[in-house]
């Protein structure tokens, strides 16, 4: 029988067309298209509230695309919502749990794409985001850039049959940090304290020292990764075998049960939540990357476009320091639980350090970069510490609702 795979784009970009096309130029140039023991199967989940579009933007894809894959299916605020009162009017789940599940956030259309390809009959689901480009970017001894097409989709599949998910590498602007040039204003040591209170145990001080500071904010993908074609098992470090939402793949034939996403209100850490619940399953590092392009600085890539240079993000533009604000903002307001989550006992301890540190640092930022916005950062870290027992009872909530959803599925697994 053929394979059903899904690929999952969430977005809310009308870039996403160019991403499309990309990709499916990519599985036409790696043989995917071609092979006929594979189906290709979309699964767009769309927000037109995000950068103000048109359901149009997603939905108009071109004849000589879309007839490329098997099926195409849209999901925009109307279709979560018919879904969740019908689960509703079943029994399935009540009016909060649709709220959680089906709701407005990043974690619910998440949850909206892993629940429609399995109630589908998808094999595997690869999710994939709209800034990220089937890509690596290296750099040779002498310093210049090298770029080699993946084969994103092909990786996943031929190494995923034994791995409840699999999560490749990424390269790029990993991290929507602009370059930085310290001074007396801002100095190193007031930014790690930044970066220490906001960032998780995964991202440390060192490697956006590495990444921001060393090498104007680009991770270049590693040769011998890509070369030596090897896999690993994700080991589970504070609790947590960490993956990010995108370059990720469950095999729905070995799943017994689906890993919900999750982010409290208005928050990120999505990935960073569902990674806390990964204990029991098998979660495969399989060697191919995508490089991220968090600024939309690269966007001609996709037109074919190779840049010889890759410079650090001008910290004095103002689209890139509201995109900065923005980002911090979204992990100070999942941290408190993310910190509950993986390190109760230390918890109290953490909120205080951090504080501290936002204390110290935050002024300088607001001067450095001339605006007071960061000053918000501050606010956001009490509030959601104030909230965040009730943020628990949310994460837990939707977990309990997801397991009733997907048992109404049926049984999708035949592993043991």
């Amino acid at each position: 029988m053929p394979l059903n795979v899904g690929i999952a784009f969430v977005t809310g970009r009308k870039h996403f067309q160019n991403v499309l096309r990309s990709y499916i130029n990519n599985w036409l140039e790696h043989g995917l298209i071609r092979d006929e023991s594979v189906r290709l199967h979309l699964f767009v989940v769309y927000d037109v509230n995000y950068f103000k579009t048109e359901p149009g933007d997603y939905r108009n894809i071109p004849p000589e695309l879309s007839e490329m894959v098997e099926s195409i299916n849209f999901y925009g605020r109307k279709a979560l919502q018919d879904e969740s009162r019908r689960l509703i009017d079943e029994g399935v789940i009540d009016e909060l749990e649709g709220d959680l599940l089906f709701g407005e956030g990043y974690a619910e259309k998440r949850n909206a794409a892993l629940y429609f390809a399995s109630k589908k009959g998808m094999d595997k689901l690869l999710f994939i985001d709209d800034d990220e480009y089937p890509l690596a970017v290296l750099e040779n001894e002498a310093n210049n850039l090298v770029w080699m097409g993946q084969s994103v989709l092909g990786t996943h599949l031929r190494f995923g049959d034994d791995a409840d998910i699999t999560h490749g590498h990424h390269c790029g602007y990993i991290s929507p940090i602009p370059k930085l040039e310290f001074n007396e204003v801002l100095t190193e040591g007031d930014f790690r304290d930044f970066i220490d209170a906001t960032s998780n145990d995964i991202i440390t001080w060192d490697s956006v020292k590495k990444t921001i500071i060393e090498n104007n904010g680009v991770t270049f993908a590693d040769a011998d990764t890509i070369n030596q074609r090897t896999t690993h098992e994700v080991d589970e470090i504070m609790a947590m075998k960490f993956v990010s939402g995108a370059n990720l793949c469950f095999n729905l034939k070995r799943l017994n049960s689906l890993p919900a996403f999750y982010n409290p209100p208005a928050a990120r850490g999505e990935d960073a939540f569902m990674s806390t619940t990964l204990t029991d399953h098998k979660v495969v590092k399989v060697p191919c990357y995508t490089f991220h392009d968090a600024f939309l600085e690269y966007k001609n890539i996709l037109n074919g476009v190779l840049p010889v240079e890759l410079v650090g993000v001008d910290a004095r533009s103002p689209a890139v320091r509201q995109r900065f604000i923005r980002a911090a903002i979204g992990w100070i307001r999942y941290k408190p639980l993310l910190t509950l989550l993986t390190q109760p006992e230390n918890y109290e301890r953490i909120i205080e350090d951090m504080t501290e540190k936002l204390n110290s640092s935050i002024p300088k930022l607001c001067a450095y970069f001339g605006t007071s916005q960061f000053a918000n950062i501050q606010i956001e870290l009490e509030r959601y510490h104030r909230n965040v027992r009730r943020h628990h009872r949310g994460f837990e909530a939707t977990r309990r609702a997801w397991k009733n959803i997907t048992e109404s599925l049926g049984p999708f697994s035949t592993a043991s």
